[in-house]
Order: C-alpha cells, then sequence, then structure tokens
C-alpha cells in the first residue's frame, strides 16, 4: 500500500503542507500518525478518494486511480450510454474512435485499460482491430470487449483475442459492472 507525507501531498494538490496538515487534522483528509511522531502518512486510496470529492484533478495518481476505456464504435447512443454509466465519478475515464485507424491512433495515445470494439462498425474491420492489438505486446493486457450484433447470423470468428463478448441489445450497466470487475482486477479503483 503506498502512503505518502503531507509534503508530498502538498505537492500533488499544489498547496502549502501546512495547508494538508489542516485537512488531515480537521478529519477531511483520512490517514495516521507514525507512533512517536507527529508525521502524518495519507494512503494512496484515502488520498484519491480526497481528490475526487473535492473536485481536484489527480495529476500523475490519474494513470493508476482511472480505469481507461477505449470505445470503437459509430452507433452515437451505445456510445452515451456507456460513457453514461463509466462516468468519472466511478473512475472510469472514456475516449471513442470511429474506426479501426483512429481506433490504432487513440490506443496509442489513450493507452487504454479497456477496448470496446462495436462490431457494427463491420465485421471484418472490427476483427482486424482485435487482431491487430493483440498483436502488438503494448497492448497484450488489455482487455478486449467485442459488442455483437444481434441480428440472427451467427458470427463465426476467431475470438481468442477477445476477453468477452456482450450481444447486442445489452444492459450498459451490466457492462459497466463487468468492466468495472476486470479492470479493479488489475488496477485498485478507488
Amino acid at each position: 500500500m503506498k502512503v505518502f507525507t503531507t509534503g508530498q501531498v502538498a505537492k500533488i494538490c499544489k498547496v502549502a503542507p501546512r495547508t494538508v496538515s489542516k485537512w488531515f487534522d480537521s478529519g477531511r483528509l483520512k490517514g495516521y500518525r507514525i507512533p512517536g511522531s507527529q508525521d502524518r502518512r495519507i494512503p494512496r486510496e484515502y488520498l484519491i478518494k480526497f481528490l475526487k470529492e473535492h473536485g481536484m484533478p489527480l495529476g500523475d495518481l490519474e494513470d493508476e486511480a482511472m480505469a481507461k476505456c477505449l470505445i470503437v464504435a459509430q452507433d452515437q447512443v451505445l456510445i452515451e450510454n456507456l460513457k453514461r454509466e463509466l462516468p468519472p465519478e466511478k473512475s472510469f475515464k472514456v475516449a471513442v474512435a470511429a474506426s479501426g485507424f483512429e481506433a490504432g491512433i487513440q490506443a496509442e495515445s489513450f493507452s487504454p485499460d479497456c477496448i470496446i470494439v462495436d462490431f457494427s462498425i463491420g465485421k471484418v474491420e472490427a476483427v482486424q482491430i482485435c487482431q491487430n492489438l493483440r498483436r502488438n505486446m503494448e497492448f497484450a493486457e488489455v482487455i478486449l470487449i467485442a459488442l455483437l450484433p444481434d441480428d440472427g447470423q451467427p458470427m463465426s470468428f476467431d475470438r481468442s483475442a477477445i476477453n468477452e463478448t456482450f450481444k447486442k441489445p445489452f444492459d450498459a450497466r451490466l457492462l459497466a459492472e463487468r468492466l468495472q470487475t476486470l479492470v479493479g482486477t488489475k488496477k485498485e479503483l478507488v
């Protein structure tokens, strides 16, 4: 468990160490004192929770505190539903790509923990996106979720690159809960 000193917290929050001490002493920022000393220590999870509750930027903690999710889709209703179920308050940061090319660029710059690929963009393109991501060692641990259309046609393709599949229409809340579980095992989401 990572812990921070008041000086480190002050740097992260861009305030004076005395301000952090006041937050601690008033009980707003949880932590503990080192026995036999006046020194305070703030565990990482309490700091992240404090920053979120007070609308403060997470700074360097953002990468480890937020689950980054890339949605590759063109269906605006689907995108809005997923964004609503994956809000920053639930530790999610969402980016959107409309094509395989855009997905590649976004994956490189955004470094997602999870990529949701809507197969409605085209089966060939969707499968290619998944295979290309898996070939790149940088994305070997990224969770890949396929959203398959329920058009009555059986979809046959190599599913080995994909972690999970959801058949459309699906409950966006269930997908969000599943993501919370999958990403939560990799990251300590607060």
